[in-house]
């Protein structure tokens, strides 16, 4: 063949090639791209298929009672995109908007179609008419309408009653575009009861939305609410139901001519959770006598949590299914912030810290040693006070017991040094402390323990000093700890030495059909037994017996935890916070009955002066509320409201005179938490405690307020 004749075959299928793939690219955009754009052209029904959300799972306490539920909630909501299709049936135009504004501000020339007078004149009319008006966002409807179109509905109000809406289920087929929906919405039946455990939730988000969504559902696509604190959050992925849908046919003109298919949303895995309701509500109360507080109580021999409270709380239901802009202010603008759980939140430990440093020295052999308090201790030039030493005194030779009981800064700090930063290091890290325990809750803290290697990841260029150690053994200096991780250590001492990682969530299970799908088993998890760390049973009851006579023997520091009948064992602390300010932590931790014991609590009070005048009445009224509910008692429960806490400088709570006259108070709690500053800035020491990394709270979804445009009238004698 002749070059020049090849050329044009050449020539002739390339344009055929290109013909074709043009063609190809037309059908797939005609067929496939914008198929249910040309449908929707061709005047006849049409099927439509609708996503419904799953139901979420219930969460319970461990009796049963329901701490988080769901209930029917009645919803109008448009189509936008049905609703401007049925007004283009019988009108020319479009209403437009005149101007918009650039980013700067400055308005420029452009026509939009103003969809809310289409709504106000389509919509709202008809609606005024059944009595169903309400005021809505104009703003936020035409920014819902430019973003979604049509696939995710616009939700006009969720106002109404059963009666209004049996009076819309009549007439809805007449209005396009309009629908009335049943959907579940998240209640707390208790309020702020275990509110920072329980959580909350946030509308979902245009960010949550599939890509293929459009495609799959055509024009109905509702998500699913997301949990954004408490085990809400970190349990959200078994909470969450299946998704649903329905196909619903409708006519040219919108109208909803019934539905063809449907698969109901599934519901989400129901939630047990070791929490103890009546109990919670029991230590929640006693809380609210101190201005700002937490604690918590377990189960001493399966570590699971029987109630865990932080003051000031919230009510979840506040953000269920938007919070106001109102309440929304209030919390973000509450001196104490709310949202944050201070159960699980890092603090100067104080003396508390006394008692894992005698674990630790235990397992060591030196839990038998004896130490000289002549009421300091030297580092160099840097003396540290004991707290007797402020009353002219000292203690003297001192066995653990003793030095337990009377809570002797100098025989700790002796402690500590023979044990070394090491020793000190690792053996805190045994107990659980300086890392997070592991429960299902956001912005747990793993404290600060003195040498570890988080401290050292702080400090580069830092070498831990003696005085360092002595500081850790008395928690003082840098070291903190949360409430929830002192008081496994206190279930640890109680139960003989088998430390369990704290349990909040004791099951969980779905329900698949006729099957039942256990997600969490029910099993308690041990992480040490301290008898095979080297520790003798008989180094353990000296360490019980020193809190015991903490509080029986005089001279003990937790007098005012004493309850006639039981025999209760404690360990009080007192931590210097700011020395500028004059800002104390007080604690107290403790277990009971001492002969069996069955709790152990730890509690704390921001700004109290002292643990034992502060923290041990509560610890007093706490166990006289769980023996007697262990005698057969039935303790109340009830919704609780929601407290805005104080730093008010708490001295002492006060006692009924009749517990008083039958506690031996005589010999309180001689602790300040100021015996070590003076030498801490001698050694160059900052007592001050580094601020926590910062607790991020979700930002909840708002509801917008009615503006100008979305105002309505409503008609004469119809109540609001």
């Amino acid at each position: 063949m002749e070059p020049r004749y090849r050329l044009r075959v050449y020539l002739l299928t390339a344009l055929v090639l290109a013909g074709f793939g043009v063609l190809l690219s037309r059908l797939y955009e005609f067929q496939i791209d914008k198929r249910e754009f040309y449908r929707n052209q061709v005047p006849g029904n049409r099927q439509i298929t609708v996503r419904e959300p799953g139901i979420r799972g219930t969460i319970k306490d461990r009796n049963g009672v329901e701490l988080a539920r769901n209930k029917r909630q009645y919803e109008i909501s448009f189509n936008l995109e049905e609703i401007h299709e049925a007004y283009r049936l019988q009108r020319e135009k479009d209403p437009k908007l005149d101007t918009i504004k650039n980013d700067n501000g400055i308005p420029r020339p452009k026509e939009i179609t103003d969809i809310v007078e289409i709504v106000k004149e389509r919509v709202i009319k008809p609606l005024k008419d059944l009595g169903l008006a309400r005021d809505f966002n104009a703003t936020k409807l035409r920014t819902h309408y430019k973003t979604h179109g049509g696939l995710v509905p616009f939700v006009y109000t969720r106002d109404i009653t059963y009666e209004e809406f049996a009076k819309f289920a009549e007439h809805s087929l007449d209005i396009p575009g309009v629908y009335l929906n049943v959907r579940p919405l998240r209640e707390y039946p208790y309020k702020a009861l275990s509110s920072h455990t329980l959580g909350y939730l946030r509308q979902w988000s245009t960010g949550e939305i599939p890509e293929d969504a459009r495609r799959q559902y055509g024009y109905q696509y509702v998500g699913d609410d997301k949990g954004v604190a408490g085990v809400e959050a970190t349990l959200d992925d078994i909470l969450r139901g299946p998704e649903g849908w329905k196909q619903v046919v409708k006519s040219e003109k919108g109208k909803i001519l019934g539905e063809t298919d449907a698969v109901d949303p599934g519901i989400g895995a129901d939630v047990i959770l070791t929490i103890d309701a009546e109990v919670q509500y029991l230590l929640s109360n006693i809380l609210r006598r101190a201005g700002t507080a937490s604690g918590v109580v377990m189960d001493v021999e399966t570590g699971e949590i029987l109630a865990m409270a932080s003051v000031p709380d919230y009510d979840p239901n506040d953000f269920i299914p938007s919070i106001s802009m109102e309440k929304n202010a209030e919390y973000e603008q509450a001196k104490i912030k709310p949202l944050i759980d201070r159960s699980i939140s890092r603090f100067p430990p104080g003396s508390t810290f006394k008692i894992p440093t005698a674990l630790v020295g235990a397992t060591k052999g030196l839990a038998t040693r004896s130490y000289n308090c002549s009421g300091y201790l030297s580092y160099g030039n840097a003396k540290v006070g004991c707290w007797i030493a402020q009353k002219g005194g000292s203690h003297g030779g001192l066995g653990l017991s003793k030095a337990i009981q009377q809570s002797c800064n100098p025989y700790f700090m002796q402690l500590a040094g023979s044990i070394g930063t090491k020793g000190m290091a690792d053996g805190f890290s045994m107990l659980g402390l300086g890392e997070k325990t592991g429960i299902p809750l956001p912005n747990e803290s793993p404290g600060l323990v003195t040498g570890s290697r988080a401290w050292q990841r702080a400090r580069p260029n830092l070498k831990v000093t003696p005085i360092d150690i002595g500081f850790l053994s008395i928690g003082q200096g840098n070291a903190l700890a949360t409430p929830l991780q002192l008081c496994a250590v206190t279930a640890c001492v109680a139960n003989g030495g088998r430390y369990y990682h704290p349990r909040l969530v004791k099951s969980a299970v779905a329900h698949r059909g006729d099957q039942i799908q256990e997600i969490i088993k029910d099993e308690p998890r041990l992480k040490v037994d301290l008898l095979k760390e080297g520790v003798k049973p008989s180094d353990l009851n000296l360490i019980r017996e020193g809190m015991r006579m903490a509080v029986n023997v005089p001279g003990g520091t937790a007098g005012r935890a004493k309850i006639p009948g039981y025999e209760v064992a404690a360990k009080t602390g007192t931590a210097q916070v700011s020395k500028v300010l004059d800002i104390h932590n007080a604690w107290t931790i403790a277990f009971a009955p001492y002969d069996k014991p069955k709790y152990a609590v730890c509690l704390l009070v921001e700004n109290g002066k002292s643990g034992g005048a502060v923290c041990g009445p509560l610890a007093h009224l706490l166990f006289r509320g769980l023996m007697a509910r262990d005698e057969g008692m039935k303790l109340p429960l009830h919704p609780l409201d929601p407290v805005i806490g104080n730093m008010d400088a708490i001295k002492e709570i006060a006692l009924p005179d009749d517990v008083l006259a039958a506690i031996d108070v005589s010999q309180d709690d001689g602790e300040t938490g100021n015996e070590g500053t003076e030498a801490a800035a001698a050694a160059g020491i900052s007592t001050e405690p580094l601020p926590d990394s910062q607790v991020v709270t979700p930002k909840p979804t708002i509801t917008p307020e009615a503006d100008a445009d979305g105002t309505v009238t409503q008609p004469e004698g119809r109540e609001r």
